[in-house]
């Protein structure tokens, strides 16, 4: 058994903080103030991702939801992977590739925010939700790995946060940290 030692892993730290580093800045806080524009309208924020992605849009939803850093009123924000007997429901009825589009059917309405997260911007699931969200109006941003995949098509570059990296966790690191500075770009700016 291989162990990573400790060059690998000052090579990992480096490369991640590279990639943070590299991050557009000015997109990030563009796309925060849009956001918050939509919040202050009365929309909601529906995000969706498989696996990390899941999990790094969930961790963005609680933050919205709950606080990030101060004490506020409670933001609206769902994902469309939390609920397991709709996503198996969907998945067994119609196919997986539906699971996201559906919901954005019954849950979305124009203007509000849809946040979609694929690392390889090529979730057919997740590219099928955008287009469902584009067809009712709703305002559609993306966080993906560097190529953006297919994901790069279908959303406004100045909507599309590319994560420059091929690296999975890399990628998945990164997105959270993007999260983050959203969800305080948000927080300092709601009313």
């Amino acid at each position: 058994m291989k162990c990573m030692d400790e060059r690998e892993i000052d090579e990992y730290l480096k490369e991640g903080c590279r990639i943070r580093n590299s991050l557009d800045i000015k997109k990030i806080s563009y796309i925060g103030n849009e956001i918050t524009k939509a919040l202050e309208e009365g929309k909601k924020i529906i995000l969706m991702g498989n696996g990390g992605s899941a999990a790094d849009a969930q961790h963005i939803a609680a933050e919205l939801v709950g606080k990030f850093e101060r004490e506020r009123r409670p933001l609206p924000a769902i994902v469309l992977h939390g609920n397991t007997s709709t996503i198996t429901a969907i998945g067994n009825d119609y196919g997986y590739e539906y699971v996201f589009e559906r919901q954005i059917e019954a849950f979305a309405r124009e203007g509000d925010i849809v946040i979609a997260l694929s690392t390889s911007g090529n979730s057919e699931n997740v590219l099928r939700g955008i287009k469902r969200a584009r067809e009712m109006g709703a305002h559609i941003f993306g966080i993906t790995g560097r190529s953006g995949g297919k994901m790069a098509q279908l959303v406004d570059e100045k909507n599309l946060i590319r994560i420059d990296s091929d690296r999975t966790p890399l990628i998945q690191e990164a997105t959270i940290t993007v999260g983050h500075i959203l969800s305080k770009i948000i927080e300092d700016n709601i009313s």
